[in-house]
């Protein structure tokens, strides 16, 4: 079953581009870029099982630690650095967004948030961390290690002079744009980014 996020990032991606996606999983994501963008991809995962299942569908793929860097990539190597479901689950994702916008002219990042309303209230009324479709293992198994809102997202791009040129929200696998308490009822979030000149 493909995700809602793969198209609205497919929306964002310019055809032809040349497309490095950071935790790019089974590379379903590259596969459906590649037919229907006709992008050039690679992806970078540290899961080797997820690194045979890339080859298998024909993916060009690096096996590697994100939170290491990107050292041996040139800056502006990529038309689009993409980063779908993975800021979360990394020792550094500061750093990480760094890269992202050293290397790729422009960046995609989706990730789940925390700043949700049911997230809000399963904390408070069950004194539990939240388990939903978008965080779906028990805090103990959970690779997601730095759980953040939509506005936390908002102010780190702040602090890093990173630039937002597009949002999209998705509530119920369903897209919309920003409208009032967007961070409270929004489950994911889709950001097209870039570096400030």
């Amino acid at each position: 079953m493909q995700r809602t996020d793969y198209q609205i990032i497919a929306d964002m991606i310019s055809p032809g581009s040349r497309v490095l996606d950071l935790g790019c999983g089974d590379g379903s994501l590259l596969e459906l870029l590649s037919r229907e963008k006709n992008i050039t991809g690679q992806g970078l995962e540290i899961d080797s099982a997820n690194v045979g299942s890339c080859l298998q569908k024909g993916v060009s793929v690096i096996h590697g630690d994100l939170d290491q860097g990107l050292v041996d990539y040139a800056d502006k190597s990529f038309d689009c650095v993409i980063l779908s479901r993975t800021l979360q689950a990394l020792l550094r994702p500061d750093y990480v967004l760094d890269e992202v916008i050293r290397v790729g002219k422009r960046g995609v990042v989706t990730f789940p948030n925390f700043g949700h309303f049911r997230s809000r209230a399963h904390l408070l009324i069950k004194g539990r961390m939240p388990i939903t479709e978008q965080l779906p293992e028990p805090w103990y198994f959970s690779p997601n290690i730095h759980l953040f809102t939509i506005k936390d997202f908002e102010d780190l791009c702040r602090r890093k002079n990173i630039a937002i040129e597009n949002s999209v929200y998705l509530r119920g696998g369903r897209p919309f744009k920003k409208a009032l308490l967007y961070n409270l009822i929004a489950e994911e979030a889709v950001y097209a980014i870039r570096g400030k000149k």
